[in-house]
């Protein structure tokens, strides 16, 4: 398998995973995750080492350079295992699996994970990075190996007892627990009493250092503040949302939100930026924007928008994963800069405001002397850079657009051009609710455009969805996550154009979510799905990590489509859906923030607006715009235009009896099941929505 470029080629060089292809060329005789290694391994009496990381991920870089293209570390692994390489965003059922066994193992987790299996797939040692050899305290890779060999030759029953009685602990972690019958009515409540108690007064934020944004906590402040008038909720929201804008986790020149925070202060970043971080971080800044009306917020939402459009987008509209930490070799060396370059590019006295202004200094802040751009210790706050335009501001803003043209012809981080289907559908959500807020159509249509190269591309011929499209190859079958995502990005195309398609489209894929992944005996979805490879044990999660779980997305989606179109089998769902996981939410609801923001639409006085239009549409639309500006979390519009009539009626059919009186627009509002009288004057219809329940102006 070798050719004349490289030394080795090993089976990965025939994936898709820019992950695995990364590795494609290491002396390391790599699988894929397949059934062929696995027998193998049975076949050679040899365990199995499984290797898991992402293709932007900094210390799998490390671990690739020290160890896999090692010739020794191949030589022995070659040797003495099989090996196996997977990239967790393709085949996250195997990562969620094996990283149990990690913190249940160690107390921690993160990648590269890496794990010792039997030959039937069960792990006897889990742990992360390694170095080749041991130093500082830490585990050799090499002497781990070495170790590992002797024991499996000499009492290999030994490590396969072990290895069962992990695999036994980890089916039983697993196990559903009885469904609750008591409903957390509140756990809205509890969230926010937590996320008080580990809230950062200073910084903003939510525990020590590491930082990490946590979107969907703010996303629930926000709720929160709306639906229980509590200002506090809403000032921890703001405050952590600016304190992140003005660190070095953001990109003052080129836009977007880097993973996490290596301090308290969101100075030093971990500069890989992912794809999910900047959608829900966009949609929490926009929905900021929407419930305080100020501008500040709209303007980050239009600079990360900025970043994935020019950035992050494919030719055909699907956006991309991620971008790297590292260039040259070299963790975040594209973003930093010293005084003596921006005097170059600038000249002395521009370029002496504009380290002043962004904290470039001959000591620096970072690593060599270098600076990471921030406005933490800024005299002014940040949002007045958005509004003022005296005392230099005009040239500040020349001056970021001539550093970013710099810049662009610096070696850039790797991009990880892959299209996956649930990132994508929490960017469609995103880019489809902000456009709709902030009345910007290019937004909802990149939004628009990126779903029908979803639905295009990542759906076989029998329906069935995929993870992951790269170089005209889709695969494998998706996860709970991906359909809901897809679910929650066609309900948000759909409030925000009202074309019935995307609600017949969010249905579809609900029914065959329900087919494929839920677990009838103990209600709530299981992550794959009753078609999927088989595992050791199969995972139910509710816990809200990185990005929201899969039932997380899932509640909020059944409620909407209960409201959305009547049906009460999108309510009893969603029953089901609390009573499996309300002994979870009452031990801990603050660890699945995004589903309790569900608990509005259940127990909240909710809202049902139908506006079917007549001959005075044109001109009646255009006074609606306070309604849209409104943050109205409880309040659900469809708009019955006549050319959709027919396809509305047979998703809604409490629409299909609802007219246009006299020929003009006319407005219907029903809330907590009781509807009133047909309104056909706009200033009544605007006095019955600013007597709002619990919404806010």
């Amino acid at each position: 398998m070798k050719n004349q470029d490289h030394m080795h080629t090993n089976r990965l060089l025939d994936e898709k995973s820019p992950y695995l292809l990364q590795h494609a060329h290491n002396p390391v005789d790599w699988y894929p995750w397949s059934d062929e290694a696995f027998k193998k391994a049975k076949s050679l009496n040899r365990p199995v080492f499984l290797s898991i990381g992402y293709s932007t991920c900094h210390w799998c870089h490390v671990m690739e350079r020290e160890s896999f293209a090692d010739e020794q570390v191949g030589q022995f692994l070659n040797q003495h295992f099989v090996a196996i390489k997977v990239d967790r965003e393709e085949r996250p059922d195997v990562d969620q699996i094996y990283m149990s066994a990690c913190q249940a193992l160690t107390g921690r987790g993160g990648w590269p994970l890496t794990v010792l299996l039997t030959p039937d797939k069960e792990p006897f040692f889990a742990g992360t990075y390694l170095p080749k050899r041991s130093r500082q305290g830490m585990m050799g890779l090499m002497e781990l190996l070495e170790v590992v060999v002797e024991r499996w030759e000499d009492d290999p029953g030994k490590l396969r007892q072990a290895a069962r009685r992990i695999t036994e602990a980890l089916q039983e972690q697993r196990e559903s627990p009885p469904a609750g019958t008591d409903v957390p009515q509140d756990a809205m409540h509890a969230v926010y009493t937590w996320l008080q108690s580990q809230y950062d007064p200073v910084y903003g934020g939510f525990g020590p250092a590491p930082k990490f944004p946590m979107p969907h906590h703010l996303l629930f402040l926000i709720r929160y503040s709306a639906v229980s008038d509590t200002t506090h909720a809403l000032d921890m929201a703001e405050h952590t949302l600016k304190s992140m804008q003005r660190g070095g986790i953001y990109d003052h020149l080129g836009f977007g939100f880097s993973r996490y925070s290596t301090d308290e202060k969101w100075l030093v970043p971990h500069f890989e930026k992912m794809l999910y971080d900047n959608a829900l971080l966009a949609l929490s800044y926009a929905e900021c924007f929407q419930c305080t009306g100020d501008s500040f917020y709209a303007g980050i939402v239009r600079e990360i928008f900025t970043y994935i459009l020019r950035d992050m987008t494919g030719d055909e509209g699907g956006f991309f994963s991620a971008e790297d930490a590292d260039s040259e070799g070299i963790e975040g060396k594209f973003y930093v800069w010293k005084p003596e370059q921006v005097f170059h590019i600038l000249g002395e006295d521009m370029g002496g405001k504009f380290c002043q202004w962004y904290d470039i200094t001959p000591e620096g802040n970072f690593e060599k002397g270098y600076s990471i751009l921030n406005r933490i210790h800024a005299h002014r706050p940040a949002e007045d850079e958005v509004h003022d335009r005296q005392g230099g501001q005009e040239g500040l803003a020349m001056a970021r657009r001539r550093l970013w043209e710099v810049r662009e012809e610096r070696e850039h981080p790797y991009k990880d051009d892959k299209v996956l289907t649930f990132w994508n559908g929490l960017m469609i959500a995103s880019m489809a609710r902000a456009g709709h807020i902030l009345g910007d159509d290019s937004y909802v249509h990149a939004a628009q455009r990126a779903m029908e190269f979803l639905w295009n591309h990542l759906r076989d011929e029998d329906g069935r969805w995929h993870v992951r499209y790269r170089q005209e190859e889709r695969g494998p079958t998706a996860f709970l996550d991906d359909y809901a995502a897809v679910i929650w990005g066609l309900l948000e195309l759909f409030s925000a154009t009202h074309d019935p398609e995307y609600l017949r489209r969010a249905v579809l894929t609900q029914k065959e979510q329900d087919r494929l992944f839920l677990d009838a005996d103990g209600g709530g979805y299981f992550f794959a799905g009753h078609d999927a490879q088989a595992l050791f044990t199969r995972s139910k999660e509710l816990y809200d990590g990185a990005t929201p779980s899969g039932n997380s997305l899932a509640g909020l989606n059944l409620m909407r489509l209960f409201h959305l179109t009547g049906d009460a089998q999108w309510h009893d769902g969603y029953e089901g859906l609390l009573a499996a996981f309300a002994p979870k939410l009452n031990t801990f609801a603050a660890g699945s923030s995004f589903f309790v923001m569900s608990l509005a639409l259940r127990y909240g006085e909710n809202r049902q607006v139908v506006i079917v239009p007549g001959a005075d549409w044109p001109q009646t639309m255009h006074g609606l715009a306070p309604v849209w500006q409104r943050y109205a979390p409880l309040t659900s519009v469809i708009i019955a235009h006549p050319e959709h009539r027919e396809e509305l009626t047979c998703l809604a059919p409490f629409t299909g009896s609802m007219e246009a009186v006299e020929g003009r627009t006319t407005f219907y509002v029903c809330q907590d099941f009781a509807c009133q009288a047909p309104i056909t004057r706009v200033d009544d219809f605007m006095a019955v929505m600013s007597q709002s329940t619990r919404d806010k102006d």
